[in-house]
């Protein structure tokens, strides 16, 4: 939390503290604070963004008023990737005047219904979801209508339903997996796994159908084959990621693509304690390009998820809904709505966990 200073911020060392920060004028510190005209909007920003930087309370008359609050609904906080995308929302949210109200789900915790009705008791102008149970296909998607019927708008990021009218933020997990088994193809890599979550979540079955399609394409393999062989399931921790990639080594990979980073740094871990070196023996690919993962050791190879552009998008959809625009049209265009996925790009990030592959035989062209 932000320090509340006792005396008052125009206290003549505060306004020198402020203008050297802020890179203005004393005079001009003075004119902003107390509300006078004449000042550029990008100097007027600077002198606030100055106060926030050196911790000092806004006065009462320049604190922006909330527009309202907007729910964010999380899974837990371990994985790195989540607060990245929260604090993107936020600060999305923030430059709106909206309110975020990060409610995160925690095991043995409040359920995503629990907090869902938490966030409409208090008045919620609209919610975001990231990865919450309409990414799960065994899961009842009725709740979302029912959301939809008090008049709740919301936005769905990482999953989707056909079963809910809704906008949703998606990366292109196909692509992904195409991006990762392109790169290890290209090493010498004959022999390459894919250790991912549960089956029933969405991201998990597309990934599996990016994989199977690119080492189809590129090493001829039948899609049953890499099923049987080639495929861990487990869970998007590091103790899962050890154990799937752990299993993907006995059956003779010399590659390993995770669909999390958290799980990457499980599959460092299982070659590890094999006497293997990474990426001399194995190399891994992770997925999300979470924060201080480029510091690893070995650095990550890693597919990006777009975080910046979707967590925007789910921003910038969900002040739609909750405005009643009609679509990107704009006034005056036919009425088009929003429900419907937007789908966003990755990017293959080379680092040092990735290198040419042992020598092996051609693999069986079936």
């Amino acid at each position: 939390m932000r320090p509340v200073q006792s005396t008052p911020v125009t206290a003549p060392a505060r306004l020198a503290d402020i203008a050297a920060q802020a890179g203005v004028s004393e005079a001009t510190v003075s004119r902003v604070l107390n509300g006078k005209p004449g000042v550029a909007a990008t100097t007027r920003q600077a002198v606030l963004a100055a106060l926030d930087v050196l911790g000092y309370e806004r006065p009462v008359r320049l604190r922006r008023r909330s527009a309202g609050l907007v729910g964010l609904i999380t899974p837990e906080l371990e994985n790195p990737i989540f607060p990245a995308l929260a604090q993107v929302i936020g600060q999305a949210l923030t430059r709106q005047g909206y309110t975020p109200v990060l409610a995160t789900q925690t095991p043995g915790g409040s359920t995503e219904d629990e907090l869902t009705e938490m966030l409409v008791d208090r008045g919620v102008a609209g919610i975001i979801f990231v990865s919450g149970l309409h990414a799960d296909t065994t899961a009842d998607m009725r709740r979302y209508e029912q959301l939809h019927a008090q008049g709740v708008p919301y936005v769905l990021v990482d999953g989707f339903s056909p079963k809910v009218r809704a906008p949703f933020i998606s990366p292109d997990d196909r692509a992904a997996m195409k991006l990762a088994v392109t790169h290890l193809v290209s090493l010498g890599h004959t022999r390459i796994g894919l250790a991912l979550g549960p089956r029933r979540f969405v991201p998990v079955q597309r990934k599996i159908e990016g994989f199977v399609r690119a080492v189809g394409d590129q090493l001829g393999l039948a899609p049953a084959v890499i099923e049987a062989e080639l495929i861990q399931h487990s869970l998007y921790t590091l103790e899962g990621g050890q154990a799937a990639a752990s299993a993907l080594l006995d059956r003779g990979c010399t590659a390993v693509v995770c669909a999390s980073d958290m799980m990457a740094l499980g599959a460092v871990r299982a070659a590890r304690q094999r006497g293997l070196e990474v990426p001399d023996d194995v190399s891994v690919v992770g997925f999300d390009d979470s924060p201080l993962i480029a510091f690893t050791d070995p650095p990550l190879t890693t597919v990006r998820k777009p975080v910046p552009a979707m967590g925007q998008a789910a921003v910038r959809t969900l002040l739609e809904e909750i405005q009643g625009e009609s679509g990107p049209g704009g006034a005056g265009a036919p009425p088009a709505p929003t429900y419907g996925e937007f789908v966003f790009m990755p990017e293959l990030v080379v680092r040092g966990s990735t290198a040419s592959g042992p020598g092996a035989p051609a693999p069986v062209r079936v």
